[in-house]
């Protein structure tokens, strides 16, 4: 039986902390402040008769019965936004947007060519595209927030209550501008003499580049630029004499147009999954699943041409 006492305020707190981990990132995020966070937790721990949170050097982190509330708490407020959107289009308040989270790294492979699928197959209503780091889109989507995320599979304790489909392998790539030093003689030593430009730490695709520059003899190298921005990572190749190591779609096009070259660096092993993530046996509107069957579609066209 559901203690009463449990309201929205107190769920909505529960799991904003749990994605900050911190009361107060999560007070500006729902504008209050940070006592009123601070208490709503007390008061949810007091109900619940149990601790939440446990304070550590990343934080507030959940401990082990506060992750298994937040698999159910998420999944309630989930429910309740779609179920709040649902109504509000049956009433004519309009197509129900779709929410998706995409990786910068696939974005420009992915989306364009699925956005026009989906609109020439009669999807209609607003498409939110959010890009960011692929643990802050996996939050989001707990919460219900997105509809589903487009990236690589988490780790296994932000994977609860999600589900994992691979779509295509993206191989890494290591390029340079058309005209640069090492475009006409290779030697893997002289990379350390240019710019680096590397993923952000911290992400999967980062230990990619690291293993890849391990494998060459290379690393550690101590000066780098690490960055999220694809458009920034490209003019910076762009204009001088950078080295990028970056995810095969987001050169593609650059490649082919002969603006970029690609070192003869082995990638082989520095393969890794693009894959759909959703929250496990949700509901979705008509539109979510119209916009789920094009993204296959698009994946399997990017398979088929050989990743």
């Amino acid at each position: 039986m559901i203690d009463a006492r449990i309201r929205f305020r107190h769920l909505n707190c529960f799991l904003e902390v749990a994605r900050q981990h911190s009361v107060v990132r999560a007070a500006d995020r729902l504008a209050v402040s940070q006592p009123a966070v601070s208490k709503t937790l007390r008061e949810l721990e007091d109900i619940l008769e149990l601790k939440l949170f446990q304070r550590g050097r990343k934080g507030l982190t959940l401990t082990p019965l506060g992750q298994l509330f937040q698999t159910y708490a998420s999944a309630s407020l989930a429910s309740l936004r779609e179920g709040v959107a649902s109504l509000r289009e049956a009433r004519g308040g309009g197509a129900q947007p779709i929410g998706v989270g995409v990786l910068p790294t696939v974005a420009a492979r992915l989306m364009p060519a699925t956005l026009t699928a989906f609109r020439g197959a009669g999807g209609r209503g607003p498409v939110r595209l959010v890009t960011g780091p692929n643990d802050h889109l996996l939050a989001q989507l707990r919460v219900g927030e997105l509809d589903l995320v487009v990236g690589r599979l988490g780790e296994a304790e932000l994977m609860s209550g999600l589900s994992f489909q691979h779509l295509y392998p993206e191989p890494l790539r290591v390029v340079v501008r058309r005209g640069h030093p090492l475009a006409s003689g290779f030697d893997p030593a002289r990379i350390a003499d240019y710019p680096l430009v590397l993923p952000s730490a911290g992400t999967v695709v980062r230990q990619d580049a690291e293993r890849l520059l391990i494998g060459a003899g290379v690393w550690p190298i101590t000066s780098y630029v690490e960055t999220f921005s694809v458009a920034f990572g490209r003019q910076y190749v762009l204009d001088g004499e950078a080295v990028w190591i970056v995810a095969l779609g987001v050169v593609a096009d650059d490649l082919a147009a002969d603006r970029f070259v690609e070192l003869p660096l082995d990638t082989s092993a520095a393969v890794g999954p693009v894959g759909l993530t959703v929250r496990a046996d949700a509901p979705r509107s008509a539109a979510a699943e119209l916009f789920l069957r094009c993204l296959h579609e698009v994946a399997a066209s990017i398979r088929r041409g050989g990743g």
